[in-house]
């Protein structure tokens, strides 16, 4: 299994893919494009990603469930596997973590991307296996309505994928 890699997702793509499923997360605003982490699992021709949260608070004291998993215990933030979805390579860009930081601020987040990489290859079987697994039970309807309802719908969006690259390529 290859090690995992941080990105950032075209956000055109994860704005067109929002159109029909409001759970993707917004991928833009004041700050730079949201970080994902994959690839958990390929499934044909898609790459899935999951969004990257910083550490907050709050992290520490949930617990991790089947959609929701924790880096280091919370304290380097966390994976919302809820939010994974199907990208196709040309899609994402891979993120320089070793490119020279503009800024103290920069350096300090830089520091942090570095850290949960690391974290989550030394654990990347665990985590792909959540991910496929939660992804599996999504189509095969066997999640409880309380978790399927945080869900994204993958397999639209793996529909809605395949338009966005015919529009756009």
């Amino acid at each position: 299994m290859r090690n995992f890699k941080i990105v950032r997702i075209n956000s055109d793509y994860c704005d067109y893919l929002r159109k029909f499923d409001t759970k993707v997360m917004y991928n833009k605003g004041s700050k730079k494009l949201r970080p994902f982490i994959g690839v958990l699992f390929k499934i044909d021709k898609w790459e899935y990603f999951a969004p990257l949260s910083s550490p907050k608070p709050k992290h520490k004291l949930m617990r991790n469930t089947m959609d929701f998993f924790k880096i280091k215990s919370g304290e380097l933030g966390a994976i919302n596997f809820n939010n994974m979805i199907p990208v196709i390579e040309n899609n994402y860009k891979e993120i320089d973590l070793y490119a020279i930081p503009v800024d103290k601020e920069e350096r300090k987040y830089q520091k942090m991307l570095k850290e949960q990489l690391a974290w989550l290859n030394a654990n990347k079987n665990q985590i792909s296996n959540r991910s496929y697994k939660l992804y599996q039970k999504y189509k095969e309807n066997k999640l409880s309505e309380n978790i399927r309802n945080r869900c994204c719908n993958y397999p639209l969006l793996e529909i809605k994928s395949i338009e966005f690259n015919k529009i756009h390529n």
